[in-house]
């Protein structure tokens, strides 16, 4: 068997996340069922970098499966992305790895980007891809007191009360938050998240920028280590998983 590493995108709006659960259709469970056409109708697990929330999507999410023997990476991401029609997921790379490379535990960096649509007129285009947030925000106010949160901390009122982590304490390596015209960005990078980490910061750091609370009040719910103390979770159609970095990048040209 040869082991698989993919690149992957998808729009997560009628997905019930990335892991297989009883409820509905799954990202994992439209790739796996892709991959068993390439393994004699027996199907085949897939590892992923990061299982992403219903309604989150990807522009750059890693998988690894393992195929039959003597497949190019052409035939590979194309007969999987045929046979994944016509949901909204495909395969950009497909490259080869060694046996013990693996998709969640090779990893050492994970970047997350969170986008809130900030006017009075909802979303057209963007419907489902941001947080509509009709009052103005201070994008300046929200990154200032996102760098209180940069560092090593426990994380435990940025966590979701499901997360199965055993440990809070999370290294956050960067929290920028910038304005785009009506778009307001908040890139996250660390090398592994808490379960709805992300939305809490964008949740919380919202509550900034309508200047209902400050910096300092951020930190203060940082040092709570009390889910109770942060802001509320952001809903999930802003957040897009946009990269897994690797110590060596089998996706790197």
């Amino acid at each position: 068997m040869t082991r698989w590493a993919l690149l992957l995108e998808y729009d997560g709006t009628p997905f019930v996340g990335w892991q297989r659960q009883d409820n509905g259709l799954s990202v994992q469970a439209v790739l796996e069922q892709a991959a068993s056409h390439l393994n004699n109708g027996t199907p085949v697990p897939s590892i992923v970098a990061g299982r992403t929330d219903a309604g989150v999507h990807a522009e750059g999410q890693v998988a690894h499966i393992d195929l039959p023997d003597g497949f190019q990476a052409r035939t590979v991401r194309d007969a999987l992305n045929f046979h994944m029609k016509p949901h909204p997921v495909v395969v950009l790379k497909a490259v080869t790895v060694s046996a013990d490379w693996n998709a969640r535990f090779s990893a050492n960096r994970r970047a997350y980007r969170y986008r809130i649509l900030n006017r009075r007129a909802r979303p057209a285009l963007l419907a489902g891809r941001v947080w509509h947030v009709a009052i103005p925000l201070d994008a300046a106010a929200m990154h200032e007191a996102a760098q209180r949160l940069l560092g090593r901390h426990d994380f435990t009122s940025f966590r979701a009360a499901s997360c199965q982590a055993k440990s809070p304490m999370r290294t956050l390596d960067r929290l920028d938050i910038t304005r785009h015209g009506d778009i307001i960005e908040l890139v996250s990078e660390a090398r592994s998240f808490l379960h709805h980490q992300v939305r809490n910061f964008a949740g919380t750091l919202k509550l900034v920028g309508e200047g209902r609370w400050s910096a300092d009040r951020v930190a203060a719910a940082l040092d709570a280590r009390d889910r109770a103390a942060a802001g509320p979770t952001a809903p999930p159609e802003g957040l897009t998983l946009m990269e897994v970095g690797y110590p060596d990048n089998p996706f790197r040209d």
